[in-house]
């Protein structure tokens, strides 16, 4: 009698262990969020001061991977991850029609703006529109260096070629550096060049840079942050839950007064604008 009672205890026993060790990692994937988001919102210093109050909040942690908008989409493409902060707002429709992600909604703002070096051989300053300016590069063979890494800032860029009616693709004056946003600054800072850049991450970086904004205000140069949950429907393992919490804390009233005021006390002025309920169209009016 007593040997049975010690077997049913070892196997009680037994039964608790396997049970922790199967929640344990169950508990710690539902409480882990994967955000695929842009280098714009790290570089900027943006997540440091919301990841902290969104994790103390709900108890998720965030993974973070920053990339350009592009490389974010093709990780929810692949179910890699949870919900992504994007700023590419074709790419971004075509990726929700596909069915890739649902729930797309509205953040925020800041602009593009087109920097170079003090001396500006290209002779962009007090120029209005982006599209002239790029043309004054080309013609002048500038330097010129593009992230080239298909992000919403490369997205952009291309667009603004575009309506220069020039095509740069092999080029010895048009660089691509294939890196985030605040490196690609501090390469065309090294090398004397132009770039085009978010004002957020610009502001962020400024004082490391050799750089000074040449060309901004143009309407072309709106930069818009939507954030969108990938599709449970298409990949069943994603977080959905968590994606859904930190979707919803983004476009929260508070949290949108955070973006309101971010960046205000160090540069004199926000480098992102909160539009959660707004309409695309009504921005930058």
């Amino acid at each position: 009698m007593k040997k049975d009672k010690a077997i049913h205890a070892v196997l009680a026993g037994l039964a608790v262990i396997l049970t922790l060790m199967t929640w344990g990692p169950a508990q710690a994937q539902t409480k882990t969020i994967i955000l695929a988001t842009t280098t714009s919102t790290q570089d900027s210093g943006l997540l440091d001061v919301l990841l902290p109050i969104f994790e103390k909040k709900t108890d998720y942690f965030v993974k973070t991977i920053a990339v350009g908008s592009g490389q974010a989409m093709a990780m929810g493409q692949k179910g890699e991850a949870d919900v992504l902060l994007v700023h590419s707002p074709a790419a971004e429709k075509k990726f929700v029609a596909e069915g890739y992600g649902i729930n797309r909604r509205l953040v925020m703002h800041n602009d593009f703006i087109v920097v170079g070096p003090p001396d500006d051989p290209a002779k962009l300053k007090g120029v209005k529109s982006s599209s002239e300016a790029f043309k004054r590069v080309a013609s002048g063979k500038v330097l010129f260096l593009s992230r080239g890494d298909n992000s919403g800032t490369h997205a952009k860029e291309k667009e603004i070629w575009k309506a220069a009616g020039i095509n740069p693709e092999g080029e010895k004056w048009y660089q691509q550096t294939g890196l985030g946003m605040g490196q690609t600054l501090s390469v065309a800072s090294e090398k004397k060049g132009y770039t085009l850049t978010d004002r957020g991450t610009y502001l962020a970086l400024k004082k490391t840079l050799g750089l000074d904004i040449l060309v901004e205000g143009d309407a072309i140069l709106l930069n818009i942050y939507h954030v969108i949950e990938v599709n449970p429907a298409k990949w069943p393992k994603v977080n959905s839950a968590g994606a859904k919490a930190f979707a919803d804390f983004m476009v929260a009233k508070e949290t949108q007064e955070m973006i309101k005021t971010f960046g205000v006390d160090k540069f004199g002025s926000p480098l992102f604008f909160p539009d959660a309920g707004k309409k695309e169209e009504e921005l930058g009016r």
